[in-house]
């Protein structure tokens, strides 16, 4: 039985408006799980391994719900675009890239490593159309150590021709070979079906990654009303469809019957959001791509009051980095200039609202992880603040909130993914 306990001052969500913190605390593994955090630690652990990281800060591992591993590449370019041409400039010619597999090599090398060494545990992942490019990601996150999901994308349509798969049989052919072949080989990385959006996708390609699903009881991952272009484009595309969501629910792709991630959700409106909710579809919340790619910003806290699924992403390169503490830092300052210049009716979120959605919220998709409460899966990250010099005294939880607006990856000391310290 692999047991040990670490000690230090720990902070994790109780709820989505609590955050818990204990000063000097004893945090409780046992073969992968947390059996609970201790302001005293229980004699029957009193034997076991302790790792002591003294004044340091221990927080649950963040899931990041919606991020692009190939876009890594070219994060900080094209910020100045709206999506479809930014898309069109940056996004498709370095995707097209990944058909050679010494570049993917060289690419994905960097995209793991840089993930390894940030606060994230967990992440859903978008590759490129290329089979073995996709797996040879999929291997690099494996090694990591990260548990993930990763998505080989389809596209067969409205895309250039140097990145567009070229036919449905071909697609769906390549996809459940795809499947076939990584499915049961990693511990942590397991695939996802990946429809672009709609507009890359026809009809029969749709309906034949529905039968994928099915088949292989797999989940599904996409983009849904990011942007207005997008969103009158796919009326155009689906003239019966009542609203974009209706659209992937009518080949089954929107949850329901499987788990099921739509990033941004900026602009659906009352019957697309209630179809979210109905089906349980996970929100991924992507503040900064929806700002630098013009989009907007999202009604998270009305969302949450409402108890749907929502989580928190990067979504580089639309984002411009990995790091999951400033994507509650974005999170947090969209918020704020939505209700001062949108609408007042739906709150700022708060900090512990937004601390939640990265590691609870986003957790969610993978079951129980994202919390320290006894049962969840045990991913932790230790994160040094010495650095961070401050003349006042502060208490734990404003060392937490600071830590997220300053911190980066140099601060993260330690982590632990299901039990298992990677570094």
């Amino acid at each position: 039985m692999n047991t040990y306990v670490l000690k230090g001052n720990i902070c994790y969500s109780t709820g989505v408006d609590e955050i818990r913190t204990v000063s000097g605390g004893y945090l409780v593994c046992e073969d992968g799980k947390s059996r609970g955090v201790f302001a005293q630690l229980p004699e029957q652990y009193a034997n076991c391994k302790l790792l002591d990281f003294g004044d340091r800060i221990i927080v649950p591992g963040m899931t990041d719900l919606h991020i692009h591993a190939p876009q890594f590449a070219f994060r900080g370019l094209g910020m100045d675009m709206e999506l479809l041409d930014w898309l069109n400039t940056h996004t498709f010619p370095e995707e097209s890239k990944y058909a050679d597999l010494e570049y993917a090599d060289r690419a994905y090398s960097s995209f793991a490593n840089h993930l390894r060494r940030s606060t994230t545990t967990r992440a859903v992942v978008f590759g490129t159309i290329h089979v073995p490019a996709t797996e040879l990601l999929m291997q690099k996150l494996e090694d990591a150590g990260l548990s993930t999901y990763v998505g080989k994308v389809n596209m067969n349509r409205n895309s250039p021709d140097y990145l567009c798969e070229t036919s449905v049989e071909a697609s769906l052919a390549d996809t459940e070979r795809w499947i076939q072949e990584t499915t049961d080989k990693y511990p942590h990385t397991k695939p996802i079906i990946t429809p672009r959006f709609i507009p890359s996708c026809t009809d029969d390609l749709m309906r034949g990654l529905r039968k994928l699903v099915e088949k292989y009881h797999l989940p599904v991952q996409s983009h849904l009303s990011e942007n207005f272009g997008e969103i009158a484009w796919v009326q155009e595309l689906c003239p019966t469809s009542k609203f974009y969501g209706d659209a992937y629910d009518s080949f089954g792709m929107f949850g329901g019957d499987h788990p099921c991630i739509m990033a941004h959700c900026v602009h659906s409106g009352e019957a697309e959001t209630e179809l979210i909710r109905k089906n349980g579809v996970f929100i991924a919340h992507s503040p900064e791509s929806n700002i630098n790619l013009s989009s907007g910003v999202a009604p998270i806290n009305r969302y949450l009051d409402e108890g749907m699924k929502v989580g928190l992403a990067t979504d580089m390169a639309g984002g411009s980095h990995e790091s999951m503490l400033r994507a509650i830092m974005h999170a947090i300052q969209a918020s704020k200039l939505r209700w001062r210049l949108l609408d007042e009716s739906v709150k700022p979120l708060t900090f512990e609202r937004a601390f939640y959605m990265a590691t609870v919220g986003s957790g969610a998709f993978f079951g129980k992880v994202g919390s320290f409460d006894a049962g969840y899966d045990l991913d932790a990250v230790v994160l040094d603040d010495a650095n961070l010099d401050h003349p006042q005294e502060l208490n734990l939880h404003e060392r937490l909130e600071r830590m997220t607006y300053l911190a980066d990856d140099r601060n993260v000391y330690a982590k632990f993914v299901d039990g298992n310290r990677i570094f």
